[in-house]
């Protein structure tokens, strides 16, 4: 199996974040669930990491002393390297809309940076994005307009 973390990112949110079952409490016990699954332990493990960075991270924003922001977003030359144009305008669609705030831009821009794999696509980029909404408050409905455009396959903005 070719896996990378946002394989194992997936599996995870549409096994337990997503459904009834509860993630085990255990990471051994859900480690050896991925393995079982076919994930290798290097990526397991990446994607761990990256669940438990982006928990912290959302733990150090607040969301409630949040401006409105109507500044243009400049993309660093390493950004731009990563995170294509396909995937900067579906971004600044997913703020013009307001599925995104410039916080949750500037944390699904860092953890798209995080992730390790030779390229980043527009559909990982929505998958990470949902994965940020899911526990930021207040985001509910935001979240579950992502969700909608992640499963409904369609494109999420205009060309």
């Amino acid at each position: 199996m070719n896996e990378n973390v946002i394989d194992v990112l997936i599996y995870i949110y549409e096994n337990y974040m997503d459904a009834e079952e509860s993630v085990p409490t255990d990471q051994i016990v859900l480690e050896e669930e991925l393995v079982q699954a076919g994930f290798p332990h290097g990526e397991i493990k990446k994607a761990f990491n990256w669940l438990d960075e982006l928990a912290w991270r959302q733990g150090t924003l607040t969301y409630a002393d949040a401006q409105p922001n109507r500044s243009m977003r400049i993309y660093s030359e390493r950004e731009r390297q990563r995170i294509d144009l396909e995937i900067q305008g579906m971004l600044l669609y997913l703020e013009q809309t307001g599925i995104l705030d410039p916080m949750s831009r500037e944390l699904v821009i860092e953890r798209a940076m995080a992730i390790e794999t030779d390229e980043l696509t527009a559909d990982d980029v929505k998958w990470i994005v949902l994965l940020v909404l899911l526990n930021q408050p207040g985001q509910e409905n935001a979240f579950a307009l992502m969700e909608e455009l992640v499963y409904n396959g369609e494109p999420v903005y205009l060309h």
